[in-house]
């Protein structure tokens, strides 16, 4: 009997052992699945942190300015996503890969992550096939920069200008007039921010400009025939000299000369009357 009875009692703590440790596997798989729900993050949160990534992404860098101690902040301005600011971290460390990729002027494929003001590049890589600019054509190069700086919104991409951007650079770099280039690039500046519109139409009438009659371009309204009772600071223009710039036609002298009189009219009343930096300096070396 006490054997039956030990039998049973074995039997007994056998099942109970089994049970025992079966309740601990349980636990164990109820605590891994737990864990990997909790890194396994919701569809909402993936499709948001995929949707902050930006890869392969064409830019250049317009200006860049120390961040903590090994860091830069970098202005860049891209293809799709517009004018934005980016943290390179470790940029400034000596053997950074950042370090001598982050250059003004030349093409860059860019990646970064971040929604915010300020985003973390995250690869930055040289694409070629621009010269560098020298001499005269960088501080042209610069002034470019500066205009995007101050005309350009962050996140309103224009991919026109984007291009516009890239294809003056290329006649900078080439030694072609740089008088003449820019010309055509405040002309698309301010076409494709908002702040003008056509050269050979008068805005009220939508008449034809024709060449022979004088105008001026109200700051805000556009070309109209000059009355004779505009503010005296207000570049006289013959119509000639407005279908030219329309056409990106800078063979008449005449409109070489009218055409940067009323381009320094119309930026500096849209900034303000703050003056640009690298404006100044061409003006001083008598470039611009």
């Amino acid at each position: 009997m006490r054997q039956t009875r030990s039998a049973r009692t074995r039997v007994v703590d056998d099942e109970a052992s089994e049970a025992f440790q079966q309740a601990e596997a349980n636990t164990d798989t109820v605590k891994r699945e737990t864990k990997r729900a909790r890194r396994a993050p919701s569809p909402a949160r993936a499709t948001e942190r995929e949707q902050s990534r930006v890869a392969e992404q064409p830019g250049f860098v317009l200006h860049s300015y120390p961040y903590r101690e090994t860091s830069l902040i970098i202005d860049v301005l891209t293809r799709d996503h517009g004018r934005i600011a980016l943290v390179a971290k470790g940029a400034k460390r000596p053997h950074s890969a950042l370090r001598g990729v982050l250059q003004t002027f030349q093409p860059l494929s860019l990646a970064w992550l971040g929604k915010g003001e300020l985003r973390t590049l995250t690869k930055a890589e040289w694409v070629g096939g621009l010269r560098p600019l020298e001499g005269d054509a960088l501080l042209s190069g610069f002034y470019l920069n500066e205009l995007l700086v101050k005309f350009c919104a962050r996140d309103d991409p224009h991919d026109k200008l984007f291009q516009h951007y890239l294809t003056t650079l290329h006649h900078l770099a080439h030694g072609e007039p740089a008088g003449i280039i820019l010309r055509a690039f405040e002309r698309v500046l301010l076409r494709e921010t908002g702040y003008a519109v056509a050269f050979d139409r008068c805005t009220q009438t939508r008449g034809k400009v024709t060449p022979e009659r004088r105008y001026v371009f109200h700051p805000d309204w556009g070309v109209r025939p000059a009355r004779g009772d505009e503010p005296s600071d207000w570049p006289v223009i013959i119509g000639q000299t407005l279908l030219d710039m329309e056409q990106d036609d800078y063979s008449r002298a005449q409109t070489v000369q009218q055409s940067k009189l009323l381009m320094r009219f119309l930026l500096n009343h849209h900034l303000g009357g703050v003056p640009l930096n690298t404006r100044q300096i061409l003006l001083d070396l008598q470039k611009l």
